[in-house]
């Protein structure tokens, strides 16, 4: 769910991510096998996608003979992912024949021209009629093409400990109905419940993009009526400049940190904070209120290394409302990952044959409920099984109706890597709000060629 890693990192990378591949030849060496490259997780007892993976690779062995899936993980924070992606991206050599994109950076990847259009194998592959049309979109190039197939989607909401809600005399079935409402709930667990951290927001760029998706932007998209895009006008093709609701939005991460309702700064500021987060203090009810996202049980599954069989007994669900609680009420923000190929992947065609092994309702099916994903696929999405595969699953998929997707444009990552400059700065008390606000129309107009639009 994650911007591109600054540049003094860039360089640092460049040779550990030509290292990765270097060993074995790139992906063209041989023409029997396929080289599948994806995140890892920085947690080493968080396997759900290379036991995934290593379960894919034996089913296409056998239904393949004589071909080879070779895994190449990259264990990296989200911002070194992306570097570290893009550099073995561009060289024939070090080009994996299959990678795991986020939907937020595909458009940009695109553009430098790192992705081959997939239109051709999706004509002839009958299972593409059963993605859902906006997961869809989300692999879309601005050409009209398409350069990936995704494997889910996700939406995000508000997680309450129940265990600290009865220490603070909150409802057990809490529904906040505007910020408020989520404010005044981790003040009141704040001065009932001490060595709890009341309410965490993800903010700053060791976050990423999580700081600026499942914080900022599930603040930003709640201060309007929700018929309009506060960060992208596509009427005129322009970035927004930040306006009230930027700001109120910013008031808001503000508040969190200087009234310290909020973890400390410095594990705010943590680029392994979230590891911390999921696998130690939600499970020890040291976490009032998460503003977090759909796929946290995997976290917390058989395997994980951090079981916690009950945590739907312990923990419970709430949309995030608007700002005011104006219609519609309710805020989510979706995004997701595709596997696209490489424009200069050496076996393209035996990649999309790894995806369409991947991509079977069975392998689906399986992935959406190890990985807490919501289905993309129709018929995976009502299948009783996966319904009432997991807690929480209703509830985050219901949540697709009000959900928002982030303008996926070539110039997002570095709008949201300003986003993620300004909230650092407020969660610091570095910069006021008004400074922020305006530090980030500034570098709006230079990430964006001036492509700026005032409401």
């Amino acid at each position: 769910m994650r911007p591109t890693a600054v540049s003094i990192l860039a360089l640092a990378l460049v040779t550990s991510a030509a290292s990765l591949t270097a060993c074995s030849g790139g992906s063209g060496s041989s023409p029997d096998t396929v080289k599948v490259s994806f995140k890892q997780s920085m947690d080493n007892s968080v396997k759900v996608t290379d036991n995934y993976l290593a379960d894919i690779k034996k089913q296409f062995e056998k239904e393949y003979p004589g071909k080879k899936v070779e895994l190449v993980p990259i264990k990296a924070t989200d911002s070194e992912y992306y570097t570290k992606l893009q550099q073995m991206l561009r060289s024939p050599r070090t080009a994996p024949d299959l990678v795991y994109e986020d939907t937020f950076l595909i458009n940009s990847d695109i553009t430098s021209g790192y992705l081959k259009p997939l239109d051709s194998y999706l004509a002839e592959w009958g299972d593409w009629g059963q993605f859902i049309d906006t997961a869809k979109t989300a692999a879309k190039g601005e050409d009209g093409k398409t350069y990936g197939v995704p494997d889910g989607t996700d939406t995000r909401g508000l997680w309450f400990d129940k265990r600290v809600f009865a220490k603070a005399g909150l409802p057990a079935d809490w529904q906040p109905k505007s910020w408020d409402d989520v404010l005044a709930a981790a003040r009141t667990i704040k001065a009932k419940v001490p060595g709890v951290t009341p309410l965490n927001v993800y903010t700053g760029k060791p976050a990423g993009e999580t700081a600026s998706m499942q914080g900022f932007e599930m603040l930003l998209y709640g201060t309007n009526d929700g018929t309009s895009d506060p960060l992208y006008d596509k009427t005129s093709k322009k970035w927004i400049a930040g306006g009230q609701g930027f700001k109120d939005a910013l008031t808001f991460v503000e508040t969190v940190y200087k009234d310290k309702l909020g973890p400390d700064v410095s594990d705010a500021l943590d680029p392994n904070y979230r590891n911390t987060l999921w696998g130690e203090l939600m499970p020890q009810g040291k976490v009032g209120i998460n503003l977090d996202g759909s796929w946290l049980p995997q976290s917390w599954g058989k395997g994980s290394g951090h079981e916690w069989s009950d945590w739907s007994k312990q923990l419970g669900l709430a949309y995030m409302p608007t700002q005011h609680g104006q219609a519609p009420g309710k805020v989510s923000m979706s995004g997701g990952w595709t596997w696209s190929i490489p424009a200069k992947a050496g076996n393209p065609d035996l990649a999309f044959d790894f995806i369409k092994t991947m991509q079977t309702k069975a392998n689906a099916e399986k992935w959406y409920i190890a990985n807490s994903g919501i289905a993309v696929r129709k018929d995976v999405a009502s299948d009783p099984s996966y319904t009432a595969a997991q807690p929480g699953i209703e509830f985050f998929t219901d949540l697709v109706a009000s959900t928002h997707y982030r303008p996926a444009y070539p110039a997002y990552p570095k709008v949201s890597t300003a986003i993620q400059e300004a909230m650092e700065s407020v969660t610091t008390g570095d910069a006021s709000v008004d400074k922020a606000a305006s530090t980030y129309d500034s570098t709006l107009k230079d990430v964006t060629d001036d492509q700026v639009v005032t409401q």
